[in-house]
């Protein structure tokens, strides 16, 4: 490649990023919908192998994940929202064990001079949390607000579906597209890093769909059997943020230990939520992540934590939908980078020298 060449594809992903990060309000349903076009593609693939068309192929794969989120929502956010009216009926009571033998407590063994009043926080607590409706009811109140803001979360609430649905439905003609724009001499090298890339993202969104599903279900089913009254809300949580090395585990481990120490005032408790999530860890190091996830992506977990941190930075939440991705991707490049230069005569040059 040309020096002139160079500085063309150095100048187009610098206007990339520049782009990206004027349209990230915009971006989040594409990218979103990109997504779950690119998880759905395969299935559509399958169909279509089964003599049915593209579009009817589309269809029932569409439907199909329509229907499986939609029973989800059914049976989760019931659950969920007498989670959280749970947890607003109990905080007083919470609050009260704080205050009148936890802080004390603390006073004595610390040496603590100042008194922290937590009766303001309870008494807004038990009027406002208690009167309150229910989530959704609070979240549509909170959007009515603003009428723009309102109408923008139906606009993307309306356009991940259809875009979803166009995506899938023309997925092979884009690819297909692109190839063809690709230049002669490097298409045979970009395609097959293509699939490369194409196999580690593949393996990640599948796999890490599946890895943060089952921790959630190993949380909550531990928590549970512990006997915590909001083992639902504080296992599915720390099941949805474990794409973050270790992120889960803290999340659970510390919301859960002091859900149980309110609860239960003991530290039996305490230490049994300590052992669920250790077999959690244990099991997502041992089974989960090799099973779900194998080998394929190979990102270590401080390039993990670097690329969320980064990418949150640079870009806000289109950056963290980003990182893990670009990360995947950066990787298959720089293994095909080490690639060439195992094979090249500068490095067998050297290594004679």
């Amino acid at each position: 490649m040309n020096d002139s060449g160079k500085w063309f594809w150095l100048a187009g992903t610098a206007g990339g990023g520049v782009l990206v990060y004027l349209l990230a309000p915009v971006l989040v349903p594409f990218l979103v919908a990109a997504i779950l076009a690119y998880i759905g593609d395969p299935l559509v693939d399958r169909l279509e192998r089964l003599r049915l068309s593209r579009t009817l192929a589309v269809v029932a794969v569409f439907f199909g994940l329509l229907l499986l989120l939609s029973l989800l929502l059914l049976v989760l956010v019931p659950m969920l929202e007498r989670q959280l009216a749970l947890l607003t009926t109990k905080l007083p009571g919470y609050l009260d064990w704080l205050q009148q033998q936890a802080l004390p407590w603390l006073q004595t063994k610390l040496g603590l001079r100042e008194n922290v009043d937590l009766w303001g926080l309870k008494d807004y607590a038990g009027s406002h949390w208690q009167s309150a409706g229910g989530t959704a009811a609070r979240l549509l109140a909170s959007l009515s607000r603003s009428g723009l803001s309102l109408l923008g979360w139906l606009a993307n609430l309306f356009i991940v579906p259809v875009v979803t649905f166009y995506l899938l439905r023309d997925w092979d003609l884009l690819m297909a597209r692109i190839r063809e724009l690709l230049p002669r001499h490097i298409e045979s090298d970009a395609v097959a890093l293509a699939r490369s890339v194409d196999q580690v993202l593949g393996a990640f969104f599948r796999g890490q769909l599946s890895v943060m599903l089952a921790l959630g279900i190993v949380y909550t089913t531990g928590l549970w059997l512990v006997g915590l009254d909001l083992a639902l809300l504080i296992g599915m949580v720390a099941g949805l943020v474990s794409f973050v090395p270790y992120l889960g585990f803290i999340v659970g481990i510390s919301s859960a230990g002091l859900a149980a120490v309110m609860q239960f005032h003991d530290v039996t408790h305490p230490l049994l939520v300590l052992l669920v999530f250790s077999v959690g860890q244990l099991l997502e190091g041992t089974v989960l992540t090799p099973l779900l996830l194998g080998e394929r992506i190979g990102l270590h977990p401080v390039a993990v934590i670097f690329a969320v941190l980064a990418g949150g930075q640079l870009f806000g939440f289109v950056g963290i939908l980003l990182a893990l991705p670009v990360a995947a991707v950066l990787l298959v490049v720089l293994r095909d980078l080490r690639r060439r230069y195992l094979n090249s005569r500068l490095y067998s040059t050297a290594d004679r020298e």
